[in-house]
């Protein structure tokens, strides 16, 4: 990698941080945006806020564009005749009702999460440099996902299916998306989808906790049970990520919830 390589990750959480660790170890010019960059300052990153945005930005900057549609206001703005490339990590949502998910399935604005979507997306693939847009599914690693909420009994005993990709996989993907050339919207997804009960179950057996909470007969006619609060993932959704796999060249650390789930309990 070029030393001179400049990366801006707009919204540096839960992804954009492993991201930002990856590019500077290789000896890439990051800077990242967050509401309290002093927290980031161990990264080794130029930290700031996004007021402070215009001062940061470099020729040729590539970007990785994490913040959710509610919170983006005008960024854009500010990188034009900045920016060269801009990877956008969008979400499954963009499918919305949509039950079997590939590179080649349309998307569905006919809930509000996938319209709200979809319309930042437009706004990032109208803009004048090249862009990729990755939608992952459920994102999961370390302190997140259903090995933790489990332990809180905030769990789905149902039986639709979710995808998910673990966060260092996702990070990988962004990694390369930036580096390349590579143009479209993809979904982005580990190779086995499961019933939210299948997972709650492994997770249960891996920590040796009970799997609390019985489905009751609306909850049954619905496909839905959750014990706790409310579902989280409502959808029935299995997402195949081959393409994007193929197309950047990249090999999944996490291939299933079997590995990732056990790896992330061993990481915190």
């Amino acid at each position: 990698m070029e030393k001179s390589l400049d990366i801006l990750i707009l919204g540096c959480g839960y992804t954009g941080q492993r991201v930002a660790k990856r590019l500077l170890s290789k000896g890439a010019r990051v800077t990242i945006t967050s509401r309290a960059p002093e927290k980031l300052a161990a990264l080794g990153a130029t930290a700031i806020t996004i007021t402070e945005l215009t001062g940061h930005l470099r020729p040729g900057v590539r970007v990785l564009h994490s913040i959710p549609p509610e919170g983006s206001g005008n960024v854009l703005d500010a990188l034009h005749g900045k920016a060269t490339r801009v990877v956008y990590l969008s979400s499954t949502a963009v499918y919305g009702m949509k039950t079997t998910v590939n590179e080649h399935t349309p998307v569905d604005a006919s809930t509000e999460s996938a319209r709200s979507r979809l319309s930042a997306e437009q706004e990032i693939t109208q803009g004048p440099w090249s862009t990729l847009v990755l939608r992952p599914a459920a994102i999961y690693g370390p302190g997140r996902g259903v090995q933790e909420s489990i332990q809180r009994g905030e769990h789905s005993l149902s039986d639709r299916f979710v995808s998910r990709i673990h966060v260092d996989d996702l990070a990988t993907h962004a990694e390369a998306a930036l580096l390349s050339s590579l143009t479209g919207a993809f979904p982005v997804a580990d190779e086995e989808p499961c019933t939210s009960r299948e997972i709650a179950e492994f997770c249960a057996r891996l920590l040796n906790i009970p799997v609390t909470g019985t489905p009751g007969l609306a909850e049954a006619a619905s496909g839905q049970a959750y014990a706790g609060r409310s579902p989280r993932f409502a959808n029935n959704r299995q997402v195949d990520g081959s393409a994007i796999r193929k197309a950047l060249n990249i090999t999944l650390q996490y291939p299933s919830y079997r590995f990732g789930v056990p790896a992330s309990l061993t990481c915190i």
